[in-house]
């Protein structure tokens, strides 16, 4: 992280981009339980959404709005009239937009990079965003990671099938369980799944073999700056369903972190901080990797539920060690 908090201003001053804050659940939204830490430690809170920013003359705005914040399931939020401002006069920026991760979102964090060069400390770092893909970020930890293929090439696919048995394909920009296919050898369907998952060819994407201990539950470990929150939540697929994301039904529940975990965590810690990704989620099926999300890690309301913890508390924190 290069950006530095401008300590020099009185008082804290904390931006956030995020998608639209009227349409989001207040007491699963990670989000929003930085948003109460940051209103809790007193910071003036901005809002705005990646429309909002723009660049003119080599110097970076937003149109902001003063936000305060609410702990409720209504009328959670209130906003006041907007100004076009410029992003230095931002002690930290939260960059916390939803995937997909199109040309659209690398355009956005192009924006955010001017703002770190004028000292603002932005989480995660927009050059970690861009390098750090949730899918292909995994293959520099293969050791970690059960046999995987990236590839815009069906019949590599299918070899890769052949080879693995019941396999998941997904594509590498996606969230929440969108787009991902279960798919075996002798599925009459393979072929029109490949076709539709690479556009014909066209867009890469991910298969890696199946892991049956997903019954059991797809475990998102939250670390801050290199360190694991000692509990991970297990998202456990809904009925006739193989995806554990609690957007496509899956269930959350709270377990503590096993030794594999740890360990798991150990071999991913150093390369997160090396490049300033202060809060990353890890998923965990099993044994194995699978993703590392950095660009909006969730699941920090119910941890906090379950286990009585302040997990954005702790991210504050190390954001200020570093400042």
């Amino acid at each position: 992280m290069t950006g530095d908090c401008n300590t020099s201003k009185s008082g804290k001053t904390t931006g956030v981009v995020m998608d639209p804050i009227s349409g989001i659940t207040t007491y699963k939204d990670s989000t929003f339980a930085m948003l109460l830490e940051a209103q809790r430690r007193g910071h003036e809170i901005w809002y705005m959404e990646p429309r909002d920013l723009t660049i003119r003359d080599g110097t970076a705005f937003g149109h902001m709005k003063p936000l305060s914040v609410r702990d409720s399931k209504s009328g959670w939020f209130s906003m006041g009239a907007g100004d076009n401002r410029e992003l230095s006069t931002l002690d930290l920026l939260l960059m916390r937009k939803d995937p997909p991760f199109d040309m659209d979102y690398v355009y956005t964090t192009y924006i955010l990079d001017l703002a770190e060069t004028a000292g603002v400390t932005v989480v995660n770092r927009p050059q970690a965003l861009r390098d750090a893909n949730e899918k292909c970020f995994i293959t520099q930890f293969p050791q970690c990671c059960v046999p995987a293929l990236i590839t815009r090439d069906p019949g590599e696919i299918k070899s890769f099938v052949e080879e693995n048995g019941l396999s998941v394909v997904k594509p590498l920009d996606g969230m929440g369980g969108e787009s991902i296919f279960q798919v075996n050898p002798v599925d009459p369907n393979l072929n029109v799944i490949l076709e539709t998952i690479t556009a014909k060819n066209r867009e890469l994407v991910m298969v890696q073999r199946y892991i049956p201990e997903i019954t059991e539950g797809d475990k998102r470990v939250l670390v801050i700056n290199g360190d694991p929150v000692p509990y991970a939540l297990a998202r456990i697929p809904g009925a006739g369903d193989f995806r554990g994301n609690l957007a496509k039904g899956g269930t959350g529940k709270g377990v503590p972190l096993t030794e594999r975990d740890y360990w798991i965590c150990e071999q991913v810690a150093p390369e997160l901080k090396r490049r300033g990704i202060v809060f990353a989620g890890l998923d965990i099926i099993g044994d194995w990797l699978t993703e590392i999300n950095v660009t909006s890690p969730t699941c920090i309301r119910e941890l906090d539920a379950q286990y009585g913890l302040n997990i954005a508390g702790q991210m504050f924190d190390a954001i200020e060690k570093r400042c």
